[in-house]
């Protein structure tokens, strides 16, 4: 799989697959991102996402991302798709220490079962060890959420153990796999 990299404004690339092209987030996506996001869920299988999103949040989210990114702590993409420009999701490197970054990811859920997240996973991890020269991507997931840990193995990423820790909207106690791959 190919993954060709533009880069544009602040140095953030676009990135680009068979079917996906990963971008900066722009303030008009803020609508889209709230529908996406609003999906119970969305909210349900991630660590972040509030239920129900708060309108008017989305916007302050995005216009954070330039900042984050000049400071090397967080790597934020649009996910949209390559014939029709529409934003499917979102995709980011965080968490950054130590030459080690942290991946992140949720689909729109009627784009679910069609290989967009692995597809976007993969070009983001390569581009986390060609051009952020990260050492080491991690990940985890919801024990209860086998599909995303699906996603991590398809992409490269191979599991390493399980956890318990305080995600999602609801603030409970879950077990949670965890991932990683190590840059050869």
């Amino acid at each position: 799989m190919l993954c060709a990299i533009k880069i544009v404004m602040d140095n953030q690339p676009i990135l680009k697959t068979e079917r996906l092209v990963l971008r900066p987030f722009v303030a008009d996506d803020a609508t889209r991102v709230e529908e996406l996001a609003g999906d119970k869920r969305i909210a349900d299988v991630t660590a972040s996402i509030p239920h129900p999103y708060p309108k008017g949040v989305a916007i302050g989210w995005i216009l954070s991302h330039p900042l984050k990114w000049k400071k090397g702590e967080a790597f934020i993409f649009a996910i949209t798709l390559t014939d029709t420009s529409k934003l499917i999701g979102c995709i980011s490197i965080m968490n950054i220490r130590n030459k080690n970054g942290e991946l992140g990811y949720w689909i729109g859920t009627e784009f679910w079962n069609n290989g967009y997240c692995t597809e976007a996973c993969k070009c983001i991890v390569n581009y986390g060890f060609t051009k952020l020269n990260l050492n080491r991507v991690y990940a985890h997931h919801f024990s209860r959420n086998p599909a995303s840990g699906k996603v991590l193995v398809n992409s490269g990423l191979i599991h390493i153990g399980s956890s318990k820790s305080e995600c999602g909207y609801q603030k409970e106690i879950e077990k949670t796999e965890l991932y990683e791959k190590i840059r050869t």
